[in-house]
């Protein structure tokens, strides 16, 4: 009986170790997929002056352009390490914003950003890593980002309202100018 026991014990935990093996030969990506680079958008948004004056001084948002920017030249492998930080920097940029640079616009892309982060984390540290998800959510945070900027830029685009106005101011001057140039005469 002690046999059967011992036996039994000894096949189950065989059948373990090559569960546990092949496991482990699923999370490995081939060395050709791990040193593809990550496609990314080539299109950045550049900040309006008011939003940029803003910007720098928001230091969440100087390390996520950081990460962004570094993100677009890293490969597969350079991803997956770098999931985690990237997270956490974007948790950071959306838990930080500014009064200056609040809206309701900002913070859900700010979120948006976010959650793509966790996305791109999560996806990195599975034990069956997929490359192809990987890649595909890690190209989509620099499109995000610039949704984020675009977002940025629109807190201090002029309205109607502001149009209008220097209109009228322009008319102002120009009435001025005519009636000095009337009087000079």
């Amino acid at each position: 009986m002690k046999k059967l026991i011992f036996i039994s014990f000894i096949f189950l935990w065989s059948c373990g170790e090559k569960s546990e093996n092949q496991n482990i030969a699923s999370t490995k990506i081939d060395s050709t997929a791990l040193n593809q680079p990550i496609k990314t958008t080539n299109i950045e948004v550049v900040l309006l002056p008011e939003a940029r004056k803003h910007a720098i001084q928001w230091l969440a948002y100087i390390a996520a352009q950081n990460e962004v920017d570094q993100l677009k030249n890293y490969n597969l492998k350079q991803t997956i390490e770098s999931s985690r930080p990237i997270s956490q920097v974007m948790e950071s940029l959306s838990t930080s914003i500014p009064d200056s640079l609040s809206s309701n616009a900002v913070r859900a892309r700010a979120n948006v950003l976010a959650t793509k982060a966790k996305v791109l984390e999560q996806l990195s540290h599975r034990r069956q890593l997929d490359a192809d998800a990987i890649t595909e959510v890690a190209g989509e945070i620099p499109d995000e980002f610039n949704n984020f900027k675009i977002q940025l830029n629109e807190l201090f685009l002029k309205t109607l309202e502001d149009f209008e106005d220097e209109l009228d101011e322009f008319k102002a001057e120009r009435d001025t100018i005519s009636v000095d140039s009337i009087s000079v005469e």
